[in-house]
């Protein structure tokens, strides 16, 4: 294992997966028996978003892998979608666990949660889902690209762009709606990761087409579908009442999450305030709040 000095035991190693290695991190305890959870990233992201969350939670072992197409696994090849992810998330379990664990995913990581719960159920012993994991509010009758771009618009058109240098790539997200007023050395650490080649040709480390193929699935895709209806492990859902670009109203409308808890038994949805749909999790207020559910899913036998 390739371990690297920095604050709350951060380290990485390499999960053989489909097609290559999938890395990952771990922050906290070197015990393998040690509380653990299992943290699934967004869309675009990587495993640098969950360092706040280690810092809510010194104590808990957290392992956190860059998904299938995105951070230092962006090799790995197709097919993505969420069957793909959860058969890695399963096989990094598989490595790195002991047991069942709490599985906590940021948006499209949720989602991911979700159906890793329902293929590989020995895997997980509840769910929080953060700003993510129910079905999206897209209206009926859009192309792939279309959907894309309602859900994501330029954080997806970034991932076709160059940036001649890493001060540059800090410039553009330093303006970014959701964190101009939360900067943190975190989020620079975050951006700073994100960024693959050499100047004056750096490019964000997800690939397009994972983006894409993941974004799709998770409007028409049957594997969420069918895990919701069987979900059977308790879930918990945080919703951010501000959306990508700190707007209000949110990935999902005020309400709608009520509904499908209304639905779902082992369901229940809060509301985390004042963060937006980024902040949740990168920011110290809203990932000292994910921290202390975390902690409550933790403590229940």
């Amino acid at each position: 294992m390739n371990q690297a000095a920095s604050s709350h035991h951060y380290r990485t190693t390499e999960v053989d997966v489909r097609g290559g290695k999938l890395h990952t991190a771990i922050w906290g305890p070197e015990d393998p028996a040690a509380p653990t959870i299992l943290a699934v990233h967004g869309v675009t992201a990587s495993h640098k978003a969950w360092p706040a969350l280690a810092e809510a939670l010194p104590d808990v072992r957290i392992i956190a892998p860059d998904l299938r197409g995105r951070g230092r696994s962006n090799a790995l090849p197709a097919p993505y979608g969420m069957p793909s992810h959860a058969e890695d998330l399963a096989a990094v379990l598989a490595t790195l666990s002991t047991g069942p664990v709490v599985v906590v995913g940021h948006s499209m990581g949720a989602f991911a949660a979700v159906v890793l719960a329902n293929l590989f159920p020995e895997r997980v012993r509840s769910l929080v889902l953060v700003d993510g994991g129910l079905p999206l509010q897209v209206p009926a009758g859009l192309s792939d690209e279309q959907i894309i771009a309602a859900v994501l618009g330029p954080a997806a058109e970034r991932l076709n762009a160059t940036f001649p240098s890493r001060e540059v790539y800090r410039s553009f997200w330093k303006q970014h709606p959701a964190f101009s007023a939360d900067w943190s050395p975190l989020v620079e650490e975050y951006v700073d990761y994100d960024l693959t080649g050499v100047e004056p040709v750096l490019r964000p480390a997800t690939r397009y087409q994972a983006m894409a193929d993941d974004t799709a699935e998770l409007h028409r895709g049957a594997s969420l579908l069918k895990a919701l209806d069987e979900l059977a492990v308790e879930t918990l859902v945080l919703r951010a009442p501000r959306g990508l670009f700190n707007e209000p109203g949110g990935l999902y409308a005020p309400g709608y999450l009520d509904a499908w808890a209304d639905k779902l038994p082992a369901l229940t949805v809060r509301e985390v305030t004042d963060v937006n749909h980024y902040t949740i999790i990168m920011g110290g207020a809203g990932a000292a709040v994910v921290g202390g559910t975390v902690r409550e899913a933790l403590a229940v036998a």
